[in-house]
């Protein structure tokens, strides 16, 4: 007889950890049910089988009907970004999580918390730990895993380190970045998470994650520095206040200066594994910290490939900045326009662009751009084109080349001037009403801080040319049909 499989209960699934669990729970065919305060923002994410319901955890009505017939439910959320006591927040939550489930009959709690010492000066790994702590409190057994800082597109600390090693060739660092960590893999994370429903230990436990590498936040600057091929350059101080380095942080990175403070403040201690014996409870060896942001790179390259734009940008939340929205190291600046006439119209004048017929607006200005990219080595506009109206993968577009094309929805071009980074331009054809919407997107991955110098000082100059691009081939497209309809 077949084992039926646990039901799942999935809080956090927006999170970063969570939406990654997310797809390795349904990659494993769990019967899982996620809990959202705004399911709509899910809904489009998750896989037919996956069940969606509205609720929060501070609200026990909500839970107590989301935990109905669950053996296994993931607490991974925390209050840290909430603008008021993050503290008492995470501390009513854990007590009607754990409550609720204890009477639902849940059969296991896991929980992802932070690692470091038991008696700390931070109030965000104090309240890590006081979660843990209140949960396992119900009587449900918990397992509760304490990580170092996890190495993964979109971790928090990952992407502080991103930011200062992309935007700053010196860094002036107060103490903290010489504290110790061992940094983990989030596939190993993740694989750990996913073991941990089928353990045959029913009491509690809590097991000590963290890769292989014992090494300090200046050492993971260092390693990404050296994998994004930057030189980067370090220069220790001994006094830089958590409300200084956060309002430092603020300027550089993506972080508020509120959750930068309450970041750092952990960071000043050693996030060091301790009591490695719970992990013999399972089958994870953790990868090192090389092979980590290798694979973070390589893994935000297939996932950025395989990314569609025009859903991406609505369904994030993503932050707008000056310049466009940061996705990764990347930067991303998009636009729409709506044309009244077909998808396989407007596609058919995207594919005209570049060769002799050119770019449909700013002829000019492309050529400048031509000829000064030739002059430092790069193809210019030698290349041309192989076919005037159709295009297929790998072909040329003048310095660029066309990496994807779906026909009648999607052509993405790489780009082959010289750039300090890598470029994309991605054209989008949907239908939208009565007629069709094209989305036009410009992809940068700057390296070095001459990169963002780079693309915000020509982002209004782009700005200009793209939009332009994007209502003369609109224009085109509606001139064509009003041609043929004429005729006939």
């Amino acid at each position: 007889m077949i084992a039926q499989k646990k039901r799942i209960l999935l809080t956090g699934a927006t999170g970063y950890v969570g939406g990654r669990l997310l797809k390795a729970l349904e990659n494993k065919n769990y019967k899982v049910r996620c809990l959202a305060r705004k399911p709509e923002y899910l809904q489009s994410r998750v896989s037919s089988e996956t069940e969606v319901v509205k609720g929060d955890v501070l609200n026990p009505e909500s839970i107590v009907s989301a935990l109905n017939g669950i053996d296994t439910a993931y607490y991974l959320v925390h209050s840290m970004g909430s603008n008021r006591d993050f503290v008492e927040e995470d501390r009513r939550a854990a007590l009607i999580f754990s409550k609720a489930a204890k009477d639902a009959g849940v059969k296991r709690i896991i929980y992802l918390g932070g690692l470091g010492p038991k008696e700390v000066e931070s109030a965000h790994l104090s309240s890590r730990h006081e979660v843990g702590q209140l949960l396992r409190s119900s009587g449900v057994p918990v397992i509760e895993f304490r990580a170092s800082i996890i190495i993964g597109s979109g971790s928090l600390s990952f992407e502080m380190i991103r930011a200062l090693v992309e935007k700053l060739p010196v860094m002036i660092t107060p103490r903290w970045v010489r504290s110790l960590a061992q940094p983990i893999c989030i596939e190993d994370v993740i694989s750990y998470l996913l073991e941990s429903i089928e353990i045959e230990n029913h009491s509690s436990q809590i097991v000590e994650i963290g890769g292989p590498d014992r090494v300090s936040y200046g050492d993971i600057m260092l390693e990404y520095a050296k994998h994004r091929k930057l030189k980067r350059w370090i220069i220790p101080v001994p006094v830089l206040s958590a409300r200084l380095s956060s309002l430092w942080l603020g300027l550089v990175t993506p972080l508020y200066s509120r959750v930068g403070r309450i970041l750092i403040e952990s960071l000043r201690h050693d996030t060091l594994v301790e009591n490695p014996d719970t992990q013999k409870l399972f089958t994870v060896k953790p990868v090192g910290l090389s092979h980590a942001i290798e694979r973070a790179l390589t893994n935000e390259d297939q996932e950025f490939a395989e990314t569609r734009w025009s859903d991406a940008l609505s369904s994030t939340g993503a932050e707008k900045q000056w310049g466009g929205v940061s996705f990764g190291s990347r930067l991303i600046e998009s636009q729409s326009i709506q044309a009244p006439c077909s998808r396989s119209d407007l596609f058919s004048q995207v594919e005209k662009i570049g060769g002799d017929h050119g770019w449909f607006f700013g002829n000019a200005l492309w050529k400048i751009r031509a000829a000064l990219d030739f002059l430092v080595g790069g193809p210019g506009l030698r290349r041309g084109r192989r076919h005037p109206l159709n295009l297929a993968p790998g072909d040329t577009v003048d310095f660029w080349r066309v990496e994807k094309i779906e026909k009648n929805k999607l052509l993405l071009l790489q780009a082959e001037m010289k750039v300090p980074g890598r470029a994309w331009l991605q054209f989008e054809v949907e239908p939208s009403g009565n007629g069709s919407k094209i989305r036009q997107t410009a992809i940068f991955d700057p390296v070095g801080l001459f990169a963002y110098i780079y693309w915000y000082s020509l982002f209004p100059l782009h700005k200009i040319v793209f939009s332009g691009m994007l209502r003369e081939i609109a224009k085109a497209a509606t001139q064509k049909l009003q041609d043929e309809t004429g005729e006939k």
